[in-house]
């Protein structure tokens, strides 16, 4: 594969991100920025949801993670469609009866200021958090790209290079622009997968009632679990679902979109829609994890062993044919570039710039958001010219501000990271999204006051004890506690706001 082309291509995707930039950031303003002007037609947003919801991440991760959970995530997808009912049932007519530009103005109304500020604060820390796990990743496998052609640069590059085009194409239109340029990349992550699943399935002679049987009649594709442990099918079940609620109903990066449809009736068929084709979306990618597996196994370019009880990949070199030891998310990197046809190594680098940057331009756009109307109280409406004026450089101030905090972080994790990072992403959630879940859960099902000024230590003392449960559970309990964890962090923080309340 040409380097030259590859070049060629991801400029000309820039390209078109960038004239979709123009034509969306047009006559922008505050209220463009923050809302969308509330005009997003509600199946664009629902279309680059997906996108947005499964990032490199799910794009590299799930693939390699089939090798040692196989297709339990479904579990957790299933538990998925319960949290996105709740939140079109319960939390979008909450936030558009109270016309919100942060979601979080409703712990305001409810509790009080500390409360406001504290759920907006776990907010900007999870989802710098998250943005940065997702841009680390894919900067590690461009790293890698590069280093197949022989160019050697440092990680900070290709790191540094993606902030500053993200930048660049949401500094003015904001959500507007999120909105279109997710609906692009969802389409271009989805052709990747599907593409790539063809291409593999017509190499091992496989029609789709063929593929469909050897990927169900494999190792990889019990969708089941009911022993006790992470895998289990309730604690999984119960897992997607409060992670759907906190991971979108209350994070303002996912909420944003849904504010920008027209009206509530629109945001709800919104929510319905994309949470069943997600299914359908996660299950392909499984899939292509189970048919990357059997793939190179059939070609003798991967082995698969067991190590002081640890699984190890070994993926053979292209160049040297040594079998090497890579993580499993190199699984799909490395055969698409080095083994699979050229044309499925172009869609698989699409494919990836597409997944990173459909979650990376909506959180950056989303913590600016946050961080103006919740901290700074910048108003989308302000009808002073010289006022608007002001406040829109404030919010470009902002904006690059996290950039430079997202690429910080990044380096940070590049030193600290050992283990799947998808399990890293939702274990960081589960600490930082439990508050949110026990503020939420304690304002919409008890009538009871809070002493708000008490809010931030109970929420900050939750997150606390339970990483020292989570960290303890082998010793403690005999069973490591998967991501389940998030249920207890929210049940911590439920439990001290109850000791802290009086009846209204």
């Amino acid at each position: 594969m040409s380097p030259i082309l590859i070049l060629i291509v991801v400029a000309a995707y820039f390209c078109i991100l960038f004239l979709i930039s123009l034509r969306t950031g047009r006559n922008a303003n505050n209220a463009t920025y923050f809302t969308g002007n509330r005009a997003s037609p509600w199946y664009l947003v629902a279309f680059g949801m997906i996108g947005a919801s499964l990032s490199g991440v799910t794009f590299i991760s799930v693939p390699g993670w089939v090798a040692t959970s196989q297709f339990s995530y479904m579990q957790m997808v299933l538990g998925y469609l319960i949290g996105y009912a709740f939140i079109a049932l319960v939390l979008m007519p909450l936030y558009y009866r109270m016309q919100l530009t942060s979601i979080y103005g409703y712990l305001e109304s409810r509790f009080g200021g500390v409360s406001y500020k504290t759920g907006a604060a776990f907010f900007l820390l999870s989802r710098t958090i998250g943005a940065s796990f997702r841009l680390y990743l894919v900067a590690i496998v461009f790293q890698f790209i590069l280093q197949k052609f022989g160019m050697t640069i440092p990680f900070a590059v290709p790191v540094a290079i993606s902030i500053i085009l993200i930048f660049i194409y949401t500094y003015r239109g904001g959500i507007k622009t999120v909105v279109w340029t997710d609906t692009l990349q969802t389409f271009c992550m989805l052709a990747s997968v599907a593409l790539t699943v063809w291409w593999i399935a017509g190499h091992l002679d496989l029609n789709p009632g063929g593929m469909v049987e050897a990927v169900s009649e494999s190792r990889y594709s019990q969708v089941l679990f009911w022993n006790a442990g992470p895998q289990n099918f309730f604690m999984q079940l119960m897992s997607g679902a409060f992670i759907a609620i906190v991971m979108t109903g209350l994070d303002q990066d996912m909420m944003q979109k849904n504010l920008t449809c027209r009206n509530l009736r629109e945001a709800q068929l919104n929510i319905f829609s994309f949470s069943t084709v997600l299914i359908v979306v996660n299950l392909a990618f499984l899939t292509l994890g189970a048919l990357l597996y059997l793939y190179g196994n059939q070609e003798g370019l991967i082995e698969e062993s067991t190590v002081g009880g640890n699984f190890q990949l070994l993926i053979k070199d292209s160049v040297s044919g040594e079998m090497m030891a890579r993580g499993t998310d190199y699984l799909f990197p490395v055969l698409a570039i080095d083994y699979l046809p050229g044309t499925v190594g172009i869609l698989f680098i699409l494919g990836l710039v597409a997944a990173a940057y459909s979650s990376a331009d909506s959180a950056l756009a989303a913590l600016t958001t946050s961080f103006c109307v919740d901290f700074l109280g910048i108003s989308k409406d302000t009808q002073v010219p010289s006022e608007e004026a002001s406040q829109q450089r404030r919010r470009q101030q902002v904006q690059l501000g996290f950039s430079v905090l997202i690429f910080l972080v990044i380096l940070i994790f590049k030193s600290l990271n050992n283990e799947a990072v998808i399990a890293q992403i939702f274990k960081a959630a589960g600490f930082t999204y439990g508050p949110l879940l026990g503020l939420y859960g304690f304002g919409l099902f008890t009538k009871r006051r809070v002493y708000d000024r008490w809010v931030a230590i109970v929420c900050v003392s939750a997150a606390i004890i339970s990483f020292i449960i989570n960290w303890n559970a082998s010793k403690w309990f005999g069973a490591a506690i998967g991501f389940e964890i998030l249920i207890y962090n929210g049940a911590l923080t439920f439990l001290g706001l109850l000791l802290i309340s009086r009846k209204a």
